[in-house]
């Protein structure tokens, strides 16, 4: 539920609070001890406890109790915390956010990590937070960022994220006093040397801003992007000392108490109605004649702090976040009435939400006529008195307890009136200091402690007081003290207790009374049983005061209600073991979802692995094969150059014709005898020479041919598509019907022509690969030559002319 006028905050303890620092939708603060307690929506571990799980009211961060805490800040996924002596610590959300904590990994961390690597040894004076990166500046001016690098808000000259620290160079032998961080922008204050003269130089805190520029959050009149820190050249005038980013707004305060603006004036955020945000602005108003002392900003609205311990606030003012009372938004500074009368010591912005931290004041007399408990008016017979923690006014009856450690005591040693509230939240914080404490001091001397109940006709087990010898003093006193309550106590007999020499069974044995007691009836018993001195003499310490027993047996006593019966204990136990138990098994829940995230993540990693090993098999493949042809066309070509310098220039022409460049394959030699092809089908084709052959190739009987036709029959047997299944192939183009294809035997094609007259002429031979060899082909040819010019009456020249060489063959 929304709170629309500040109210105090809800704890389980007294917090003395010196720094506080808002988030998204968690919050975290530092008190004078230096404890660092924080509450809120849980989310990546950005509460730091180690658990994933929302946080009501404020809870001490176990992982820092040992360490020092000076000042702490949230951003939306992430929270940072610097010790006394200048340590970063951050912890949260990791995993989706690129180096946001710093560490150097996409790692969430749920308890506090410290950050080293360049940051290790230097001292860390002050730190922002942004959604998305963190700036950090050292005592010696220093500044660091890391994070989501996007727009160039890590100043660094480039939009590259930073997974650790890393020092912006620009700003390098300038002193930076203060950073602050917006969603996509970053502004600082740095020292900068002004004056003419070596005498009259002093420096002069000036306001750099860099990241996006857009609305005019930077600045500098325009909306382009600045990748390194650029000052603001229409405030080099003032002397600035803080400054606070929002979404799209930036917030400077000069030395002087005035606070300027600039970005989008969407809702009022910039405090004044007639800016338009294009350059920075001064706010005035209600500001004009006060001295802020102090500036915080959240995404939409802006909360200062003046020397007269005023608040105001104006921008958005949804959720009640400007404490007016209403949800309005407020374009001018406005007084946050509900915080008048207090005493305002620091302000800080969350992102839809602000919380201020007033010291303790007395409450005067006139200012309050009636007691701020019971509401009855004072008078001569009601007096009042001062809650020494609160500051209220009380009467007596409201007011007559006292208790150590309130906070506005003048020796927290000592005991001083509290009213009856502050008298319950200061006990449960002592029990439970005292409870951690006296489980590990005491944790050797419980056992021998611990009393034993025994009944008259039974006896507990030996399971039963072993649960029993676990509970600490503190833990018994407070279940009796429970127990009480529900009238289910038993009651104790101070004046049975004597002291009973150890040793034997008689040590802490117990009297049993059969006297009639009327909270358990006639049939119930009480116990009486035998302290130690040593626990008689520790328990003297607790803040509960002591009163002395009445004789009567049957009066509750208080200060023994931690002797119950072994029952209830038992059952006090179980509840505790059940408890432990459902956390362990939720934390196995935990642990098996992780490991099974794991085992997925790392079969996913080896079957990319895998494909990628593929991959780079393949590439090596085509790689070689790509430098083989190259090899093969380099090695063809050079052939080809060979045979064009030693044909004719008839043949020339002739070889390098398309027909015959369009197949890639090897070049006919200068025999006249035949030509052999390496077809793609994988057969070995004889070209036979006919009587239309080149000048340049003479057969035997001294017959020349025209170049015309030597051409023609080259297309035509390149063009022609090889067939097994034998017979005649017409070929697609009307001018070579003349020619067909018979099969004189499996895995032999002969090509003829018709001639004029009648005759006909043998155009090639082609063999299968899968049948012959170079050799078998070769061979075959000069057996069966003759036959196959008698079988199909082929045209007949000198045959001694006509042979096959081995270097016509195709390779």
């Amino acid at each position: 539920m929304d709170s629309l006028l500040p109210k105090a905050l809800e704890s389980a303890v007294v917090l003395d609070v010196q720094n506080i620092a808002c988030g998204g939708r968690h919050a975290a603060l530092v008190t004078k001890q230096g404890e660092v307690f924080s509450w809120g929506e849980e989310s990546g571990g950005r509460l730091g406890h180690g658990v994933d799980s929302d946080v009501l009211q404020p809870k001490l961060i176990d992982a820092l109790s040992n360490t020092n805490i000076e000042l702490v800040a949230c951003g939306e996924y992430h929270t940072c915390a610097v010790t006394l002596s200048g340590d970063l610590y951050t912890w949260g959300d990791g995993t989706y956010n690129f180096g946001l904590l710093g560490h150097g990994n996409e790692v969430s961390h749920w308890v506090p990590k410290r950050v080293n690597g360049p940051l290790e040894g230097i001292h860390v004076s002050s730190i922002s937070c942004g959604p998305w990166h963190t700036a950090v500046v050292t005592s010696a001016g220093q500044l660091f960022t890391f994070g989501d690098g996007t727009f160039g808000v890590l100043g660094h000259g480039d939009q590259n994220s930073v997974s650790i620290p890393r020092e912006v160079e620009s700003l390098k032998g300038l002193r930076t006093v203060r950073a602050a961080c917006g969603v996509w922008h970053t502004a600082a204050v740095v020292e900068v040397m002004v004056g003419n003269s070596s005498s009259s130089n002093c420096s002069s805190g000036k306001l750099f801003t860099w990241g996006d520029g857009d609305k005019g959050r930077l600045g500098h009149g325009d909306k382009e992007a600045k990748l390194v820190p650029t000052c603001v050249a229409a405030l080099v005038e003032p002397n600035f000392c803080q400054v606070a980013c929002g979404h799209s707004l930036t917030v400077a305060l000069t030395t002087s108490g005035h606070v300027y603006t600039m970005g989008s004036p969407v809702y009022g955020q910039l405090g004044n109605p007639q800016a338009d945000g294009k350059v920075p602005t001064r706010v005035e108003g209600k500001l004009s004649k006060s001295f802020v002392e102090e500036i915080s900003c959240g995404a939409y609205h802006v909360a200062v702090l003046t020397s007269r311990t005023e608040v105001y606030t104006w921008g958005k003012g949804a959720n009640g976040r400007l404490g007016h009372g209403n949800v309005d938004d407020k374009n001018s500074p406005t007084l946050v009435e509900a915080l008048k009368d207090k005493q305002v010591k620091s302000i800080a912005c969350g992102t839809n939400f602000t919380a201020a931290i007033c010291l303790h004041k007395w409450a005067s007399g006139v200012d309050q006529s009636m007691c701020s408990g019971c509401r009855l008016p004072f008078n001569f017979k009601r007096k009042r008195h001062n809650c020494y923690n609160c500051g209220l006014v009380f009467c007596h009856a409201c007011s007559s307890k006292k208790c150590l450690k309130a906070s506005m005591a003048p020796n927290p040693n000592k005991p001083y009136r509290v009213c009856d509230n502050c008298f319950n939240r200061l006990r449960k914080a002592i029990e439970t200091d005292a409870s951690s404490q006296s489980s590990v001091s005491r944790r050797g001397s419980i056992n021998h402690g611990t009393n034993e109940f025994v009944d008259k006709d039974d006896k507990l087990d030996s399971r039963s007081r072993a649960q029993l010898a676990r509970f600490s003093p503190m833990e018994s006193f407070k279940q009796g003290e429970s127990r009480s309550k529900k009238n289910k106590k038993l009651e104790f007999n101070s004046s049975r207790v004597s002291p009973v020499p150890n040793g034997g069974s008689q040590r802490g044995a117990l009297n049993i009374s059969k006297s009639f007691n009327p909270v358990f009836g006639s049939s119930k018993k009480f116990f009486s049983a035998s302290v130690p001195g040593s626990r008689i003499v520790s328990r003297a310490t607790s803040p509960i005061s002591r009163r002395p027993s009445p004789p009567r047996s049957t009066t509750p006593t208080p200060t023994l209600g931690g002797l119950t019966s072994p029952k209830i204990v038992v059952d006090d136990a179980k509840r505790t073991n059940d408890g432990l138990n459902q956390e362990v098994t939720r934390l196995r829940a935990q642990v098996e979802n992780l490991t099974r995230k794991t085992q997925l993540q790392e079969v996913e990693l080896e079957r990319t692995t895998k494909q990628l090993k593929e991959a780079i098999a393949i590439a090596e493949e085509e790689t070689a094969k790509c430098k083989a042809a190259k090899e093969v066309i380099k090695s063809l070509t050079a052939q080809l150059k060979d045979m064009a310098e030693r044909l004719p220039v008839g043949a020339t022409r002739n070889i390098k014709s398309p027909s015959f460049t369009s197949f890639g394959s090897s070049p006919p030699s200068n025999d006249a005898s035949s030509v052999s092809l390496e077809r793609p089908n994988g057969q070995i084709v004889y070209q036979e020479p006919d009587s239309n052959v080149s000048s340049g190739q003479l057969l035997s009987n001294g017959s020349n041919t025209t170049n015309n036709r030597s051409t023609s029959h080259t297309k035509q047997g390149h063009s022609e598509p090889a067939t097994k299944s034998g017979g005649r192939t017409k070929e697609s183009e009307p001018r070579n019907e003349s020619e067909w294809v018979e099969q004189d035997e499996p895995g032999v094609y002969i090509t003829l022509t018709s001639l004029p007259g009648g005759a006909k002429d043998l155009k090639r031979v082609r063999f299968s690969r899968k049948r012959f060899s170079e050799k078998q082909a070769e061979q075959w040819w000069a057996e069966n030559r003759a036959r196959v010019y008698e079988q199909y009456n082929v045209r007949t020249i000198d045959k001694s002319s006509v042979g096959v060489g081995s270097e016509d063959l195709a390779h």
